[in-house]
């Protein structure tokens, strides 16, 4: 029974130190700005109100909102579809160049990201995409990819092939087999790889910095101008608020689909 106070007390001390950091963006977002500056912490925000939040709101969050969300879905619509088919290749189909086809996946998740930003840059000049939605979304893709085919490749190789067989037993088609009872079966597979592939677009800083402009800047980058302004002090209860902001998509998101993304990281790591 001491055991097991113990082990639940120490996970209640690490679920605090893990949250309060979010606790402390959302009760600065609320502060006045003179008590944000103030060298005595305020943890909780008594007479706080929504003023930063008004600072923050404007255009320019509205175009970066539709910016990234639209570069985000599109990433994970289009990295879905190409791992989903190169998962089911790899691990359904023995073909010549399949082994190495999966080392290449493994060697490509070694590579620096920045080793890759001065060949992605001039190649996406040559192409005439920068500062566009198309090129960032492909390199995104690319950065994106090697990982989440892995990932499936794991959930496909956990469900027996005896179960599409017995269905080709039954009448069905190989394709219609498949789409019967394989495909349901890897949809907690399927969110967890959506989940990768939406965190990674929503939240990477470094490439939207080389691709975008700053007049075209996605949300990190948005909220990063909050911070560094010219001439003028930092107000942080307006950058806390623009994280929330930027945070808000991502939980809601989270919200809807962490049942199913739950089952499938834990199959997946079982089964990978």
């Amino acid at each position: 029974m001491s055991r097991k106070i113990g082990l639940n007390s120490l996970g209640i001390i690490l679920a605090l130190i893990w949250i309060f950091p979010v606790y402390w963006m959302v009760n600065t977002a609320f502060l006045p700005e003179s008590k944000a500056r103030s060298s005595t912490p305020t943890f909780v925000p008594f007479g706080g109100d929504f003023s930063a939040f008004g600072r923050v709101l404007g255009d320019k969050f509205f175009s970066s909102m539709k910016l990234s969300l639209s570069i985000t879905l599109i990433v994970v619509a289009v990295a879905l579809v190409f791992a989903f088919l190169s998962a089911l290749a790899v691990s359904r189909f023995r073909f010549a160049g399949r082994k190495g086809f999966i080392l290449l996946i493994l060697v490509v998740q070694m590579i620096p990201a920045e080793a890759l930003f001065i060949s992605q840059y001039k190649m996406l000049q040559g192409w005439g995409l920068l500062n566009s939605i198309a090129g960032l979304s492909l390199v995104y893709i690319a950065a994106v990819l090697p990982f989440t085919v892995w990932m499936l490749r794991g959930f496909v190789d956990g469900i027996p092939q005896e179960l599409e067989q017995a269905a080709m037993i039954d009448g069905c088609s190989r394709t219609k087999a498949f789409f019967k009872i394989t495909f349901p079966l890897l949809a907690p597979g399927l969110v967890a790889s959506g989940v990768y592939a939406f965190l990674q677009a929503w939240n990477e800083f470094t490439l939207a910095t080389v691709v975008m402009s700053p007049s075209n800047p996605t949300l990190p980058l948005w909220l990063r101008g909050l911070a560094v302004q010219s001439n003028k002090a930092v107000d942080w209860p307006g950058v806390m608020a623009g994280a929330v902001l930027v945070a808000v998509p991502v939980i809601v998101f989270f919200m809807f689909v962490q049942g199913r993304m739950t089952s499938g990281l834990v199959s997946g790591a079982v089964k990978g």
